[in-house]
């Protein structure tokens, strides 16, 4: 069962109104009427209104697909360029142009991370990097393509044929 950040924060503000009203509106449990709104009251509204707050900025950044874009390698303007999507406005667009001259190489660097307190779980997770002489590391691995290591340095390994630069693990 999953409990969201929009629930846990409405269970607060719950909790809150309950205590300040004197009543139980909870109808399972006889312990809300006797919780008193000043410190316990007003603690548990200020965390549940801020829960609603980042919540809402959340499926806003979601809605707006904000960090979402593409990825242009055009070899006849000898350039690529990176296109995102930030918050509303005048500058909604952003858009890095790099020459393919100052690419100097694509890495991949490979993290280890530990999934689970319990399990210890190791988990390897491997980012394509492309580095350039002005902007440094840029990451080229989406999130959610969630590849295998053999399939990262292919799809690696092709865009360094392609630019015409060395792949560097």
């Amino acid at each position: 069962m999953k409990i969201t950040l929009e629930t846990s924060s409405l269970g607060l503000l719950l909790v809150a109104i309950s205590s300040y009203l004197g009543m139980d509106l909870f109808l399972f449990s006889e312990e809300m009427s006797n919780l008193p709104f000043i410190p316990q009251g007003a603690t548990m509204a200020f965390y549940g209104i801020g829960g609603l707050f980042i919540s809402f900025y959340l499926w806003w950044i979601l809605l707006w697909n904000i960090g979402g874009g593409f990825d242009i390698f055009d070899k006849k303007k000898k350039e690529v360029c990176f296109l995102r999507w930030g918050f509303p406005g005048k500058n909604r667009r952003i858009i890095i142009k790099i020459p393919m001259t100052e690419i100097q190489s694509i890495r991949i660097i490979t993290g280890v991370q530990e999934r689970g307190i319990f399990t210890r779980t190791l988990t390897y997770e491997s980012i394509v990097y492309m580095e350039t002489i002005e902007q440094g590391f840029l990451p080229l691995t989406r999130i959610e393509d969630n590849l295998t290591p053999p399939e990262i340095a292919n799809k690696a390994g092709e865009l360094a044929f392609f630019l015409g630069v060395p792949l560097l693990y």
